[in-house]
């Protein structure tokens, strides 16, 4: 599939999760079955803060935005993937592949930030419980939102913009089951040094400072939850932490183990395994991750299914 050194490249060649061909069926179908349980886990979780009035709260409203926020993630990536395993054209132009690494890259900045929103809300719920709805006021908590949402679309353009000015000669073929911005760098003709520089100067500025500012934030929890006398209290004010916390870990963690490792053999593989990770399977997972024990949203529902 590689083309001529001399002729610019107008489209790239997805090799997807593996090229074994009896494999592509049962991967479509593993697949199907994930990307429509993410739609209704993460929209349904939308649909039932909206409908209900007990979850009309700062920390549901984010929750919220984090669901839209997984939706896109997967919506950028997964459905372009199941057509793959069913075509033997698995060709995209580069309108397509900037266009989806946008859409990609402004879901997964903006995510990063809402975690740091949530993790603000209840630095206040916890550590000043009388001022919290003087603090998180409606118009507080929209402005939060449009930022961490207005930073994921600034951050995508600026590197979509100078992904503009490569010109692709080398090969029309990416190793990625999508438009990875570092796989689209390894077969530009034009030197992409100063592309990758600003990749990994603004992914290590926001992967740190959001996730220095959550440590920070729950720290500060921690050592409210201690003081508390009631162990009640205290048992409350973990469970509301706690899916927040297992959300955190599981996408920084995957980010982390990605970028921070040993250099391996097998580096594509691990990559891919990773990038699956945090494109697809944390999107499912976040909305339960959230609601299977969380008794709000638990009655939330009871109260929808009575109506």
């Amino acid at each position: 599939m590689g083309i001529d050194n001399k002729t610019l490249v107008t489209s790239f060649v997805l090799v997807g999760l593996t090229d074994h061909p009896e494999l592509q069926v049962p991967l479509f179908l593993v697949f199907l079955i994930i990307y429509l349980t993410t739609m209704v886990g993460n929209l349904g979780l939308i649909a039932l803060i909206w409908m209900d009035s007990h979850l009309h709260t700062p920390m549901y409203l984010f929750l919220s935005s984090l669901a839209f926020a997984d939706a896109c993630t997967s919506s950028s990536v997964t459905p372009r993937m199941l057509i793959n395993f069913l075509s033997k054209d698995r060709k995209m132009s580069l309108v397509e592949c900037f266009t989806q690494f946008y859409a990609f890259g402004s879901s997964a900045t903006t995510e990063c930030f809402l975690l740091v929103v949530m993790a603000y809300d209840r630095f206040v719920a916890i550590c000043n419980p009388l001022l919290y709805r003087v603090v998180m006021s409606n118009s507080l908590c929209s402005r939060f939102i449009g930022v961490s949402y207005f930073v994921g679309f600034m951050h995508s353009a600026i590197h979509v913009s100078l992904l503009v000015r490569l010109t692709f000669c080398k090969s029309n073929i990416v190793n990625y089951f999508y438009c990875e911005i570092l796989q689209l760098y390894k077969i530009s003709c034009t030197d992409p040094t100063v592309n990758v520089f600003l990749v990994l100067i603004f992914s290590a500025f926001i992967q740190v400072f959001t996730f220095i500012t959550i440590v920070i934030s729950y720290f500060y929890v921690l050592l409210a939850i201690l003081k508390k006398r009631s162990e009640k209290g205290k048992s409350k004010a973990f469970s509301t932490c706690s899916a927040h916390l297992l959300s955190v870990s599981l996408f920084y963690g995957t980010l982390f183990l990605m970028y921070v490792r040993p250099g391996t053999g097998t580096t594509d593989n691990l990559d891919k395994m990773y990038s699956i990770f945090y494109t697809i399977i944390i999107p499912l997972l976040n909305p339960f991750i959230y609601s299977l024990r969380n008794k709000e949203v638990i009655g939330a529902l009871r109260r929808i299914r009575k109506k």
